[in-house]
């Protein structure tokens, strides 16, 4: 989720510095929460979960300190801080993307999409809730925007991910839907792109599509200027949508992405039709 991530690098400079600053702050903050279960310090084992969660309790700490209580001790939490008043940005999404983060300690599996979307709508959609507040907006309708908008972020990043989720021990592709394509951990474990891995792939591909489609159907015109550095953020992760398809649903040889100038012309191209009116 990082600010300097450069999937969402090019959405950020179509922002006035000021909000690029603070959605930088934002994504950074989210980045180090979510580097809390992900990525153990040095020297300790990332796979113990006691040590995990009591580093999330500090962030839990840190975000009070944040809104208040107390000073914020992180240079996350520090940068963040004065953005927080500047924006309204909500305590309770922040709070939403800890909860989910600390999801990742409670289970390795789900077993419908249901529960996979209420994953999806903490550890992504609460961010996007963030975000629309930083780029501004007038019909309260945007907030379902940035909430299915999340969820297509998310279940990309989950496609993209199976392979390196796996090598984890983690498994975000909903049990109903392996069962549904008679696909198996195992399946996934071997690499493979069998018919049964791919048509399980295609059909998470196709969801992922549809839930980016009702968040662009969603999104009132009133609002959508102000969008484009979200609706560009969709459209290149909609492009790797659509390299994970074109490659044959290979997602466990190489992590796909876009190159860096398909980005580019991604943004030029999103930035001048938000600019145009269309």
């Amino acid at each position: 989720m990082s600010g300097r991530d450069t999937n969402f690098y090019y959405s950020f400079l179509v922002l006035p510095a000021g909000k690029r600053r603070a959605i930088v702050a934002v994504w950074d903050f989210c980045r180090a929460v979510d580097d809390a279960v992900d990525e153990a310090p040095p020297g300790l084992d990332p796979s113990d979960t006691r040590g995990a969660a009591s580093r999330l309790a500090w962030w839990r700490e840190e975000l009070a300190a944040c809104y208040g209580q107390g000073s914020p001790r992180s240079p996350q939490g520090t940068a963040l801080a004065p953005f927080i008043p500047r924006f309204s940005l909500p305590r309770d999404a922040f709070d939403a993307v800890i909860d989910g983060v600390a999801m990742d300690l409670e289970k390795s599996r789900y077993r419908t999409f249901d529960e996979l979307r209420e994953y999806c709508l903490r550890v992504a959609s609460a961010v996007g809730l963030l975000c629309i507040e930083i780029f501004g907006y007038t019909d309260p309708r945007t907030r379902g925007y940035a909430l299915d908008l999340g969820i297509a972020l998310q279940l990309t990043n989950i496609i993209r991910d199976v392979g390196t989720d796996l090598a984890r021990g983690r498994v975000y592709l909903p049990a109903e839907d392996l069962a549904r394509f008679g696909c198996t951990e195992d399946d996934l474990r071997a690499g493979v792109v069998s018919d049964r891995v791919r048509n399980l792939l295609a059909y998470e591909c196709g969801r992922a599509r549809d839930y980016y489609d009702k968040a662009e159907r969603e999104l009132p015109r009133a609002d959508r200027r102000r969008m484009v550095a979200a609706r560009i953020m969709a459209g290149i992760y909609h492009a790797i949508l659509d390299r994970i398809e074109m490659s044959g649903y290979d997602v466990f040889k190489r992590t796909i992405r876009v190159p860096r100038p398909r980005r580019a012309i991604i943004a030029a191209m999103l930035w001048a039709r938000a600019m145009s009116g269309h």
